[in-house]
């Protein structure tokens, strides 16, 4: 452990000079895992609360909140039953009742962080659930499922229920103000040995013109996959489609040309889920490749496979998708005293299009497991940061903003602004951030360590340990795409 030790503060304290001011640090939590499920009001919103303030002080600066595991809803819908994930019975209302995404998206936004809804699109019943309530769709229209493995799965053929999960998604959209909308992996089912997808029948009616039953498949994605982008975007156009893929997209013995180096369950032959189509028609708005395998694995090594998503998927912002538990599990083949996460952070400054990770899972990071929150916490994400831009939904930044200024107050000194004007949503400032700079240092915003705040409101205390002497206080206007504005500043004295 000591060895570890040593390396780890000798590594980071090179890595420290590299941290980038944009990055996307995001968290997924989970409720499939059961950990929330029949707990009261009062103990899930405390243990949420907890999770938050963990993870915001690990820097994390994006929550992905699943939402929606198999056609329910952990938040009231009129068109899903409540999720048994919350509840512990499907249907059933939280008592005392209150909206959890609507809690989230509140609470999330108070600390700083943005909130993407996370919703399961095709899964309609996964294989621990024995009851349905009597308004879930596969007892409504049982037509519209089909079962494989113990689970049920909207079929991806049918058009309806493109428009179904599209409906639902534009009135989650419609409701929240999320930040983003995010799905997973689960497109068609995951194959299980010797039982073939039962959907011959439904390619005889509806095959579209298509031979090729994987052909036709991989369109029907594609096509819901636009139609969601479109729905989302035509409703809210700030709010970011992102998609978390399986790390493999197609293996080389598949597709030589273009396939990874890699020996295991593809994207697009097995899932028929062509995300690279999707990167590079402009459909998604970020991929998060669940690259879980450590650096070494025999059938998927980690860095064959973040050097590939660097190369091939690079028309939209791409993010890793990061395993705590695989990480700190393996040792550093190159150095066998450390686990991985230092040299899996070295592969992510290689990369010039890796412009951010999210963590499997986040109560791992909470827990502290290997080390790694802590370790994100003290070097890698010590000082914050703020979200890549995405110029193609919007690139044009906010005005600054305005009326910068110090009042003491009963509770010490605190620095009040103004919000810039704007009328288009484009132009409006949604967050705003705080740096700090000695009288001598020269006044740099590229420099993420200034940075000692980022906020929603109008005002920052100022905290004791840094309202005394002199120093300048500069504060920039974010809009919804995370655009800045140029700096207001304000130079203060304050007596001891």
């Amino acid at each position: 452990m000591k060895n570890y030790l040593l390396f780890l503060l000798i590594f980071v304290s090179v890595q420290l000079e590299a941290q980038n001011k944009r990055e996307f640090r995001g968290a997924w939590i989970q409720i499939v895992n059961g950990q929330f499920q029949g707990l009261s009001t009062e103990k899930m919103q405390s243990t949420l609360s907890s999770q938050l303030n963990e993870l915001r002080r690990d820097g994390v600066n994006a929550i992905i909140f699943q939402v929606r595991a198999e056609c329910d809803a952990l938040y009231p819908s009129k068109y899903e039953p409540w999720s048994r994930f919350l509840t512990g019975e499907q249907g059933r209302a939280p008592s005392p009742y209150w909206d959890p995404l609507a809690w989230m998206v509140e609470q999330c936004h108070k600390r700083g962080m943005e909130i993407h809804a996370w919703i399961n699109p095709y899964r309609a019943k996964t294989k621990s659930t024995s009851q349905l309530a009597s308004n879930h769709i596969a007892v409504t229209r049982p037509q519209s499922v089909f079962a494989y493995d113990q689970q049920y799965i909207l079929n991806p053929g049918l058009a309806e229920n493109r428009r179904y999960i599209c409906q639902v998604a534009a009135d989650i959209i419609r409701r929240y103000d999320i930040d983003g909308f995010h799905i997973d992996d689960y497109f068609y089912p995951y194959p299980a040995a010797g039982q073939p997808i039962p959907d011959r029948e439904t390619f005889r009616q509806q095959n579209n013109g298509f031979r090729d039953i994987a052909d036709w498949r991989r369109d029907n994605v594609n096509l819901f996959i636009k139609q969601l982008n479109d729905t989302i975007h035509s409703i809210k156009p700030w709010v970011k489609f992102g998609v978390s893929p399986f790390g493999i997209y197609r293996n080389k013995k598949q597709d030589p040309l273009n396939g990874s180096d890699t020996h295991g369950l593809s994207n697009y032959d097995d899932l028929y889920a062509d995300v690279l189509f999707w990167v590079n028609k402009g459909w998604v708005d970020y991929t998060v490749p669940q690259i879980y395998w450590e650096i070494g694995n025999k059938a998927a090594d980690y860095k064959t496979l973040i050097t590939w998503w660097n190369r091939y998927a690079s028309n939209r912002p791409l993010f890793i998708g990061e395993d705590i538990v695989r990480t700190s599990k393996f040792p550093d083949p190159a150095n066998p005293n450390s686990h991985q996460l230092p040299a899996k952070h070295n592969l992510h400054q290689q990369m010039k299009n890796v412009q951010g990770t999210v963590l499997w899972y986040a109560k791992a990071a909470v827990d502290n497991i290997g080390n790694i929150g802590s370790t994100l916490r003290d070097y890698y994400w010590k000082y914050p940061a703020l979200s890549p831009r995405m110029p193609f939904i919007d690139g044009k930044a906010p005005k600054k903003p305005r009326k910068l200024k110090i009042i003491t107050t009963d509770d010490g000194p605190v620095l009040f602004w103004t919000a810039p004007r704007g009328k288009k949503w484009g132009d409006i400032a949604a967050k705003y951030v705080v740096y700090r700079f000695e009288t001598n240092d020269a006044v740099n915003l590229a420099d993420p360590s200034k940075i000692v705040n980022i906020t929603t409101e109008t005002m920052y205390k100022l905290p004791a340990t840094a309202a005394k002497g002199r120093c300048i206080y500069i504060v920039t206007a974010l809009d919804r795409m995370s655009n800045e504005s140029k700096g207001a500043k304000r130079k203060v004295r304050l007596k001891e």
